[in-house]
C-alpha cells in the first residue's frame, strides 16, 4: 500500500516576496483567498494549472512550490523478503 502527499512552500515563499498576502496571491492565480488559505494547509491539492499560476506568481518553478512525495507503507499481512 502507499501513501502519497503533496507538501508546498507557499507560506515561505510569500513571505519571502514582501509578506505578500493570502489574499493577494488569490489574485495573481484567480481563485480564491480560501483556495489559498486550504492549499497552504495542505487540505486541498491544486488542479496542475493553479499550481503553475501560483509559481508564476512566485516567479518560481512548480518544483519550488510544490513537492510530490510518495511512501510505501508495509502492511501487517505482507511477508518480508
Amino acid at each position: 500500500m502507499s501513501s502519497n502527499q503533496i507538501t508546498n512552500n507557499i507560506r515561505k515563499l510569500r513571505f519571502e516576496n514582501d509578506e505578500m498576502t493570502q489574499q493577494k496571491l488569490a489574485d495573481k492565480a484567480g481563485v480564491t483567498r480560501q483556495t489559498i488559505i486550504a492549499i497552504e494547509a495542505g487540505k486541498y491539492s491544486p488542479s496542475l494549472t493553479l499550481a503553475f499560476k501560483i509559481a508564476d506568481a512566485f516567479g518560481v518553478p512548480i518544483e519550488d512550490v510544490f513537492q510530490y512525495q510518495q511512501q510505501d507503507l508495509k502492511t501487517n499481512n505482507e511477508s518480508e523478503s
